[in-house]
């Protein structure tokens, strides 16, 4: 799972960019000067500084506006932070024996393959009994095809682990599994093992690495200083701010106070709880109900959880895109997970560039003059070769086919190429 967990900064009730002042005119309210500034020693590429500035200038309660409070979300890996928190939890409960035996591990997803099943339960045996620790930190078999399973969706012999239907811009079985196979912990102890792996994260030097079975993968977080400092300023100038992460919500919650968001301002995969432990449901969004993972926090499933839970709109209503009066302000993302709600926001769009192809396409047609698009902070991806494919393939359809990307009025948005790198 790449991604990727998100705050949002919506805007409740202007419902257009407020017009930039002429040069040097003066503040309508004589309230611009006083709003919070972000800070000038924290690089960002371009003047996309000077244009996140001025959105806060211009939305936020500081502009002397009035109305309610404007709203910003944020996704979490590799926007908030550099690096994946999912991966780095899971990799510290694989090594300290964390992951409790199902009594089948069909049981952890309704997509799981029997081929999936069969790998994992010959991999990982059978004499633990079910609800009991498996030894992960000493069989490198087990541990890595749950992590390749994790990481690729599929076994290490090669066969895919996830297969049936869904709605691929709602859910990946690939996500959901993640929480699932914690089912068996108490979320504050899920919580407490996302901490840990925090506190290993944040000490182990830039670029370092680590190994769970024989994966090797990053050994490190760190949060952006440049997207602290963005959630603090939005903060001061009067924004209400969210995380909206694919992570497991009680993972997010272990770094989401990390840049000043509480509990009630971070969501992402809400599993079941029975009996004060995590179960294999999930919560649903909408109209889709509770079930095993059909609505996550994941590409559309991202903003029918913004609607629903920031802007209390509900059943199928949450799905689709919203007045401006009540949709984000500021969303920031980084992937394809992140496009449709950063594509809502009313103000900016902040694009993090990890080179994936529909939220780039979008970012780079830059349709309504309101798109930042930055380089990741920390060791960014090089320019990509060649351009994305905006105008055959780069967009991922509900049955999991590829297509086009299209603008609001239904045009093809043209190939496009790197830019911001």
């Amino acid at each position: 799972m790449r991604k990727k967990t998100a705050i949002v900064v919506g805007l409740a009730a202007a419902a257009t960019l407020a017009a930039p002042l002429p040069a040097g005119a003066a503040p309508a309210h004589g309230t611009l000067a006083a709003c919070p500034q972000l800070d000038k020693s924290l690089a960002w590429f371009g003047d996309n500084r000077a244009k996140l500035q001025k959105m806060i200038d211009e939305r936020g309660t500081c502009s002397g506006q009035g109305g309610p409070r404007p709203v910003a979300a944020f996704d979490w890996d590799n926007t908030v932070v550099k690096n994946d928190i999912t991966d780095a939890t899971l990799a510290w409960a694989l090594q300290h024996d964390k992951i409790l035996r199902p009594k089948s591990w069909k049981d952890t997803s309704k997509w799981l393959t029997p081929a999936a099943d069969e790998a994992l339960t010959r991999a990982c045996g059978t004499a633990v009994p079910a609800g009991r620790p498996l030894p992960t930190s000493r069989n490198t078999a087990c541990a890595d095809e749950i992590f390749e399973i994790r990481e690729k969706s599929q076994t290490m012999s090669g066969a895919a682990a996830f297969a049936g239907d869904w709605n691929h811009r709602r859910t990946v079985p690939a996500y959901a599994w993640i929480p699932q196979l914690f089912a068996g912990h108490t979320p504050s102890a899920l919580t407490s093992f996302a901490r840990k792996a925090r506190a290993e994260q944040l000490a182990a030097p830039v670029g370092s690495t680590q190994t769970v079975g024989t994966h090797k993968l990053a050994g490190y977080v760190r949060y952006y200083e440049q997207q602290k400092d963005l959630i603090r300023t939005l903060k001061a100038a009067g924004f209400d701010v969210y995380i909206v992460s694919a992570s497991s919500e009680p993972i997010a919650e272990a770094w989401s106070g990390g840049v000043g968001i509480d509990r009630k301002h971070t969501i992402g995969i809400r599993s079941i709880v029975q009996k004060g432990r995590l179960t294999a449901g999930i919560r649903g969004c909408g109209d889709v109900p509770d079930g095993k993972g059909e609505a996550l926090p994941y590409m559309d499933g991202k903003r029918c959880l913004i609607n629903q839970e920031i802007f209390k709109i509900k059943g199928a209503k949450a799905w689709e895109r919203q007045d401006a009066a009540h949709r984000i302000a500021l969303g920031a993302g980084d992937a394809d997970t992140d496009v449709t709600f950063v594509g809502d926001a009313t103000g900016a769009h902040v694009a993090i560039n990890r080179n994936k192809a529909e939220l780039m396409c979008r970012a780079y047609d830059d349709a309504d003059g309101r798109w930042v698009t930055n380089p990741m902070f920390i060791d960014p991806m090089p320019r990509k070769s060649g351009a994305y494919p905006c105008a055959t393939s780069a967009y991922t359809a509900p049955d999991g086919s590829h297509g086009p990307v299209r603008r609001a009025d239904g045009s093809v948005v043209p190939d496009q190429v790197d830019r911001a790198f």
